[in-house]
Formats: C-alpha cells, structure tokens, sequence
C-alpha cells in the first residue's frame, strides 16, 4: 500500500494537526510542502473527488488572493468548478 500523501504548510495549525494525529498512529505518510510544490490541475481534481467535496469547500476565501481574485462572487455550480480548480493551482496559499 502506497504512503498517505500530506499537502503541508507548517504555518497552518490545521494542517499542523493533521501531521501530528499520521505521525501519532504511526501512519507511513509522505509530506509535500504545497507552496513549494503546488499540485497541478488533475490533482487537486482527484483529490477533490477522493474527499468528496467541491473546490469551493476548501478554498481559503479570506486569503488576500482569494479577495484580489474576488472568488466569493464565483459561482458554486458545477459550470464553475474548473475556475476554482484553476485558481488553487495558480495559487497555492487558495
């Protein structure tokens, strides 16, 4: 069976704590540093789709960029999805 792959920032308590609880249960996990090595496109896609959630559901809207990109206007509809897709992979920090 292949490691967990972690999407990590070390600044962010949640992610933080996710860390924490794989290495807590002894979890064989890989991190990767997302700002430094942003997931493409079809990643985020099957990421998505393994979680069973929507872009929109774990986009980071009071992020400077997200207010810039003005994303709390977008729309939330399936129409929209590879806007919001596109814009966590241009931008990491969403």
């Amino acid at each position: 069976m292949a490691a967990t792959e972690i999407w990590h920032n070390p600044q962010c308590s949640k992610s933080r704590t996710a860390k924490a609880v794989l290495e807590e249960t002894g979890s064989d996990y890989v991190e990767r540093r997302y700002l430094d090595n942003p997931p493409s496109a079809d990643e985020i896609r099957a990421a998505l789709t393994k979680l069973g959630l929507e872009p929109w559901d774990i986009t980071r809207t009071a992020e400077a960029q997200a207010k810039e990109l003005g994303v709390a206007a977008w729309g939330r509809t399936p129409a929209d999805r590879d806007r919001w897709i596109e814009a966590l992979a241009t931008h990491p920090r969403l």
